[in-house]
């Protein structure tokens, strides 16, 4: 877990926080560049009550380039 994960752990209510870890698990982040996938949770993010898809520049850990992820949800298709 990270710093923040356990920062929210730590001051939110059990249910309140697993609902948030659910919620973030359901939170893709895709390697513009070669495709990865991986959950926002994993990466040590943290996103309850969000909409939409955003950006963020992050290392991938399989091409190992610094390139822009899309986050989205689960559900809605990948577009590059």
């Amino acid at each position: 877990m990270s710093f923040i994960q356990r920062f929210v752990k730590a001051i939110l209510p059990a249910s309140t926080f697993a609902s948030m870890e659910a919620e973030s698990r359901s939170w893709m982040v895709v390697c513009n560049a070669c495709g990865t996938t991986r959950t926002l949770w994993d990466i040590g993010g943290i996103r309850g009550g969000a909409a939409g898809k955003t950006s963020m520049r992050l290392k991938c850990t399989k091409c190992a380039e610094n390139t822009w992820h899309t986050i989205k949800r689960e559900d809605q298709p990948y577009r590059a």
